[in-house]
């Protein structure tokens, strides 16, 4: 896989026209767009998925399925029907859920998400046991998402050397957001790592919003932005 091939661009806009001269700059140097639920509330998700496949994106639809089997199974085989290159479910909905999804894939990947990056070891309203807890919930998800058959599991770069020591994970994708290079502002990530970090703990792909979409000053435009970011990633592979 290309340096470019990992990156996964989140479009996190309101509107179609805000996607547009994205996609149109992008496309050519990154692998997939994200399109979460911002966009897939505002526009609707037959509507956003369309649009960024007909200016020459994939997507990564970021509709985080948490429901019954049931449901769970009919969203992923509505979501797969439009051709999206992968699709997420949390890793929370248990196992059957992950089954439901995985059997309705079609030729989508299954993402199953862990504990999201905006959650650190100081919230332990939802994870007990701080960082240690936040590990053991990781892995007992991966466990799950692998056990299901998902194709990937949404998690932090913190956790991946933890994960490569299992080989009971090996063939499951690494799909890592809190992406951060060394140029750009935390923002709301808690547990992040630059991209060349976050590959060579081996990360599969590499989802990263606003440094790219809307870069520091001195760093100049989205596509300069992704060219800084595919010479770090090639630097470590």
């Amino acid at each position: 896989m290309e340096a470019k091939d990992k990156i996964i661009v989140a479009l996190d806009v309101n509107s179609l026209d805000k996607v547009r001269p994205l996609v149109i700059m992008l496309a050519p140097y990154i692998g997939c767009f994200k399109i979460g639920l911002e966009l897939l509330t505002a526009v609707g998700a037959p509507q956003a998925v369309n649009y960024v496949q007909a200016l020459g994106g994939q997507v990564f639809f970021d509709g985080k399925f948490d429901d019954t089997p049931h449901t769970i199974g009919r969203a992923a085989k509505a979501v797969s029907a439009m051709g999206v290159k992968m699709f997420d479910v949390h890793a929370s909905a248990e196992i059957e859920a992950m089954k439901a999804a995985v059997a309705n894939k079609g030729n989508s990947l299954v993402l199953a998400v862990t504990v999201l990056t905006s959650i650190d070891e100081n919230n332990t309203t939802l994870i007990d046991g701080g960082k240690d807890g936040i590990r053991i919930r990781v892995m007992q998800m991966a466990y799950a998402a692998k056990s299901a058959g998902c194709d990937a599991i949404i998690c932090s770069p913190q956790e991946l050397e933890l994960l490569n020591r299992h080989q009971e994970f090996d063939g499951l994708f690494r799909v890592t957001p809190g992406i951060r290079p060394q140029w750009a502002p935390a923002n709301d990530q808690k547990r992040f790592m630059t991209p060349a970090e976050a590959v060579s703990a081996g990360a599969t792909y590499l989802v990263i919003g606003r440094p790219i979409t809307d870069p520091p000053e001195e760093i100049g435009t989205p596509v300069e932005a992704v060219k800084m970011i595919i010479e770090e990633i090639t630097a470590v592979l």
